[in-house]
């Protein structure tokens, strides 16, 4: 690389970016950051007249033979999207055995700069900003790779708003192994916005491990603080499994009860809780359904109800299927208030003649199921249930009972109450006479 020039020159108008220097055919204007394994520059192609991002290794690295393969991986991946949520690299070089990485320039911020500046994210901004970045990521899983250093520094922010994410050094191919880069049982990322399990084992980590760190990210940008700030690496693990850190509103009171459920959601220590995918932590995020026909309504239905009614179907104990209409929030209240019990039970649709599923597969009611460490259901507003006739499918009883609750018959009481009194008596009378007799 071509030594850089001492001193600014003078005879340059004001705003002029002097250059460093250059490499390869690119002229370096500034250093814009200063990464683990190199420094980046804001550079330009003359022949082009392009601006351009630079990444070049630490001489101090060029002769590690594992690194050198994550800066040409980095490389490999990031060259194949073009993805408005994602960094793309554009070309790969050496100077003077210096590795060198081209990435488009990206006019803006890291994340970890701007929660520097503002300390808290608005909770709506903050979310926009992290399912950007959901979005880029489900693209990365789609092809079966995971990033697995999700956090703010590899997160930029443009000055219009556009989030993408970078630093693809560490992205793992799901089904084809690591590139022989991560030893079994040897943790990479940043310990504080890493799965619990990724600590234990980088190379078997998944997208559910994305899916943490993305919550984890959240968290930091809607309360101004780390995750696990004080611990060491080994402290901050022990807390991880044991989901042992302040739940959002705890530092934030102005989260909302469904974002604050979301992050703690993504962030448990078992994987198994965690949203499945991207889409599904959005949906949390959002209480809304990400699916394109998930509000489609038929024509032809003339049961078919406004975009805020649902359909509910459930068994009774003799096997008769019933429909309950209802809104969002009167669904939401009958859970709460103790109505319905156990949601598992029952199918919802938008359409009276279905078809009906798990509520689960609902961002509106998934809340209800999900089995959370420490469950919290997002407050409704009271409406009734109404009992509907449906053509398609048996009538339900205009009385029926919706809470289904084990209850015994009122003969049973008296019965045991009965033997109660009668097993008293004879234990007097058998006392009565065994003193008699003495």
């Amino acid at each position: 690389m071509a030594e850089p020039d001492p001193t600014p020159d003078p005879n340059q108008p004001k705003g002029y970016l002097q250059s460093l220097g250059k490499i390869g055919k690119y002229v370096l204007l500034k250093k814009i950051a200063e990464g683990g394994m190199g420094s980046i520059y804001m550079a330009r192609n003359p022949s082009k007249n392009e601006v351009v991002a630079i990444k070049v290794m630490s001489p101090n690295y060029v002769h590690n033979p594992v690194l050198l393969k994550r800066f040409e991986q980095e490389y490999r991946v990031a060259s194949k999207f073009e993805h408005p949520n994602l960094v793309r690299a554009l070309e790969y070089g050496e100077e003077n055995e210096l590795p060198f990485l081209v990435l488009e320039f990206v006019n803006g911020d890291s994340l970890g700069s701007l929660i520097d500046q503002k300390e808290k994210f608005d909770e709506i901004e903050g979310i926009k900003i992290i399912a950007q970045v959901a979005i880029g990521l489900n693209r990365l899983h789609r092809d079966n790779l995971i990033h697995r250093d999700v956090k703010p520094d590899n997160i930029l922010v443009t000055k219009m708003g556009l989030a993408k994410l970078t630093d693809l050094g560490l992205v793992k191919e799901r089904f084809a192994g690591d590139l022989n880069l991560t030893q079994s049982g040897r943790g990479l990322g940043t310990p504080n916005f890493m799965a619990p399990e990724q600590f234990r084992d980088a190379k078997n980590a998944d997208k559910r491990c994305d899916i943490y760190s993305l919550g984890a990210t959240l968290y930091t940008m809607l309360t101004g603080e780390l995750p696990y700030k004080s611990a060491n690496p080994l402290e901050t693990w022990m807390k991880k499994v044991q989901n042992d850190v302040p739940s959002p509103r705890e530092l934030n009171p102005a989260i909302s009860q469904r974002t604050d459920w979301a992050i703690r959601r993504a962030m448990d220590s078992d994987p198994d809780i965690r949203p499945a995918n991207c889409r599904e932590f959005v949906e949390d995020l959002t209480g809304k359904s990400t699916r394109k026909a998930a509000v489609e309504i038929k024509t032809s239905d003339k049961a078919a109800p406004s975009l805020d009614s649902w359909f509910m179907s459930y068994f009774d104990d003799k096997g008769k299927q019933h429909i309950v209409k209802g809104t969002i929030k009167a669904i939401r209240r009958s859970f709460k208030d103790g109505i319905l019990e156990d949601p598992t039970r029952y199918k919802l649709s938008k359409q009276s003649s279905g078809p009906f599923e798990d509520m689960r597969n609902f961002p509106e009611f998934r809340d209800l199921v999900v089995n959370l460490t420490k469950a919290v259901i997002a407050p409704g507003i009271t409406n009734n249930l109404k009992i509907i006739p449906s053509q398609q499918i048996l009538t339900s009883a205009p009385n029926i009972e919706l809470k289904p609750k084990f209850s015994l018959p009122t003969w049973v009481f008296y019965t045991v109450g009965v033997g109660v009194i009668l097993g008293a008596i004879i234990t007097i009378i058998t006392t009565a006479l065994f003193l008699s007799n003495r």
